[in-house]
Parts: C-alpha cells; structure tokens; sequence
C-alpha cells in the first residue's frame, strides 16, 4: 500500500480510501457481518482511511462501522462528517455541528476523529459554513474531538471561496476528476497546493457511470454523459480490461490526491480494489478513452443552492 500526506497535516493516509456509506444500505441492503469482514481485511491490507457519515443509512453506517472497528481504532484514521442529516436535511448551525459529533463519536465507539468535515457544503449558506460551522468544528478540535477538520461537496467554486476565507485541513470532493471529468486538476488542485490543503477524490467510477452496470436511475447526469461511459466501458471490453479497474486506476495515479475514495461493503469488494493497485494503465488506452469521453468531457450538473453552482 502506498501513503500520502494528507495536505500540511500529520496524517499520512492510504491512497486507496475506504467508503463506508455502502455499510448503511445506501445502494442496496448489504450483510452487516460481510460487511464487518470487508472492513477487518481491508485494515490487515494496509487500508488506514475510513470515510463515512451520519447521513450514510440515516446513522446505519456509522453504527456498523464503528462496531467493525473495535479494537482496530488505532489502526486507522477515521473521518465523519456533519450537516448533513437526510436527502434534503441540511443543518450547519453550530449548535447542530456541536451536538453531531458527540452522536456521532458514540456512534464510531470511540472518543475522537482524525477528520470532521462538513457535509455538502453547496447546500448551505456560505456565510454561515465560514463564520459559524468551520468555527465551530475548531471549538470541537481545540476540545480534542476530531484532530482536524474540513468540507466536503460537488462545486469547486464554492469549495474554494470558503477555504479562501477560512482555513481548513481538508477537501473532499466527488465527479470531479476521473475518466470523464478533470476539472478538478486546473481549479481546485493549485488552490490546495497554494494554501496547504489535503485533496480526497470520491467516485472514481463517476457515480457509477463508469461501470457495466450503468448509471442509477436517480443519477444526475445528463444521458449524453451516461452514454459516454457505456463507450467507455464497451472500449475497454475490447481491449480484455474491466473499465471500473481502468477507472480506479487512473485516479490513484494522481499524485496530488492523497486518497481515492470508494465505496465497499464486502470482502470482494476490497479484494477487487487493491488489485488495481497493482495495475498499470495503457497510456494509448488512455487515449483512446479521452477521445471518445471529448464530447462531453468536463460536463457537470448543478448541486446545492443557486447560488453555490460551479
């Protein structure tokens, strides 16, 4: 396995994260006890950074999570988040963001995270995130109960003008860059390295646009870009390769990531992302892949408030 440094922090994190919002039910039902095996083995293989939520299975994630990890706490790093409650339950007060972390601490079975973060901050007012939420959330590191803090959301804009205003340890964002999209590279990546800041990158797979299965039915993409990853794949069928693993892959290349986050709830699933550590991609492969993903290369969608898009 291969570490990163998490920004300027003390963290040094796997590259290859684990999400846990899968252990909640939040794609489909899963088994709590195969799920508790995915964790344990992704520790024994060098696995250190676990990512979940209170909104992950309105708590259900959480609570699994933490019962796989007892007696392992000190084996990883652990990041929850806040503000973030339900579909559509936002709550970035600090009186809220005060409260969460207790639940969420007793939750995770343990007495501190290594990393809180705000939840999809775009759907929240920014003035709010910069003069009460990120406030709040040091009150609870100066009080020992996370060692660091950050956001996390779809919009680089808006990720940017808080962390412009306020310091924060980390970002997180998601369908940024991947296969289909890079725009993460030239925005968002000189601001962290200007200013410090650890990047995660969540859904190598796009939302899972990138896989044979197909986009969800409740993914936000316009078709043209659900088509795009149906060419994708079909390429890399041709070419004998699994497009998910060519996906994985290519994000984990990205030196100015500290940990690609993917979503696992059974030991296959972990067996199956650390062989992508192994891999290597064709760069004529590659090619290829930009070729056919041109025409609708770099398109996003909107998410949050208005006002937050971009």
């Amino acid at each position: 396995m291969e570490y990163r440094q998490l920004g300027n922090t003390s963290l040094r994190v796997s590259i290859l994260g684990y999400g846990a919002s899968p252990l909640g039910n939040a794609f489909r039902v899963t088994d709590p006890a195969e799920g508790a095996a995915a964790v344990h083995l992704a520790v024994e293989r060098g696995i250190n950074y676990f990512d979940v939520s209170p909104y992950y299975g309105l708590t259900l994630a959480e609570t699994r999570l933490g019962e796989a990890l007892v007696g392992l706490r000190q084996q990883v790093i652990l990041v929850t988040k806040c503000g973030r409650y339900g579909a559509d339950q936002f709550d970035f007060s600090a009186a809220r963001i005060t409260a969460s972390i207790d639940e969420s601490l007793a939750r995770l079975r343990t007495d501190y995270v290594d990393l809180l973060q705000a939840h999809d901050v775009e759907f929240g007012d920014a003035r709010q995130i910069v003069e009460e939420t990120i406030p709040a959330m040091r009150k609870l590191q100066a009080q020992g109960k996370t060692r660091f803090i950050g956001i996390t959301g779809y919009s680089l804009k808006n990720l940017m003008a808080i962390a412009a205003q306020v310091p924060v340890d980390s970002i997180l964002t998601y369908c940024r860059y991947n296969l289909m999209i890079d725009d993460m590279d030239s925005e968002l990546i000189p601001f962290a390295k200007q200013h410090g800041i650890g990047i995660i990158n969540a859904s190598p797979l796009h939302m899972g646009i990138i896989t044979e299965r197909g986009a969800p039915d409740w993914h936000p993409a316009p078709q043209e870009v659900r088509d795009a990853g149906q060419r994708i794949v079909a390429l890399c069928r041709q070419h004998g390769l699994d497009a998910s693993e060519v996906a994985l892959r290519f994000c984990l290349d990205h030196a100015g990531v500290a940990s690609t986050l993917v979503g696992m709830s059974s030991r296959k699933h972990v067996e199956g992302n650390l062989k992508c550590l192994e891999l290597r991609n064709n760069p004529a492969l590659l090619e290829e892949i930009r070729a056919t993903v041109a025409p609708v290369a770099n398109l996003t969608w909107p998410s949050g408030l208005p006002e937050n898009y971009g």
